[in-house]
């Protein structure tokens, strides 16, 4: 896949042994790390799309630590070469990655399966109450060329 301009994905290594296992979600020695300001987890629950925002100055660090969740992001950035473009991804269990989120590209995203999935994040500015970095559409917006729909067969 053809990753939008300026986004990043990690594979994570999970480091088990007899009493559980660790997992390394973000690093400074790691391109992917810009600067640290706060970290988060949020919760999606089954059936639920938490979609679409983007930020003017965030870049987002998405890690899914719990279930399983599909993450969607669309380039509407004038002058970006990769404008117009969908990625889809898949992470969690099944697929621990880092996913790095530049700013203005809207993202959103949903829980598979019948689990709730979380999300921890480690975005690059603290969040402000009174002025929020955040510019939202619906989730089914037309503007953005995708369906939630499971997509069956």
């Amino acid at each position: 896949m053809e990753l939008i301009e300026g986004v990043k994905i990690r594979q994570l290594r999970v480091i088990p042994d007899e009493r559980g296992y660790l997992m390394e979600m973000l690093r400074s020695d790691w391109e992917e790390f810009d600067k640290f300001s706060q970290s988060y987890v949020t919760a999606c629950y089954p059936g639920v799309i938490k979609a679409w925002h983007y930020h003017k100055r965030q870049w987002d660090h998405f890690v899914c630590v719990a279930g399983m969740a599909k993450v969607v992001l669309y380039d509407s950035r004038e002058g970006s070469h990769t404008k117009g473009l969908i990625n889809e991804f898949h992470i969690g269990y099944l697929n621990p990655v880092l996913l790095k989120i530049p700013p203005l590209v809207y993202h959103g995203f949903t829980a598979e399966g019948n689990q709730t999935a979380l999300i921890v994040n480690f975005p690059t500015e603290l969040y402000n109450y009174q002025e929020p970095d955040e510019y939202r559409l619906a989730y089914n917006d037309p503007s953005i060329p995708y369906s939630w729909e499971i997509r069956h067969g």
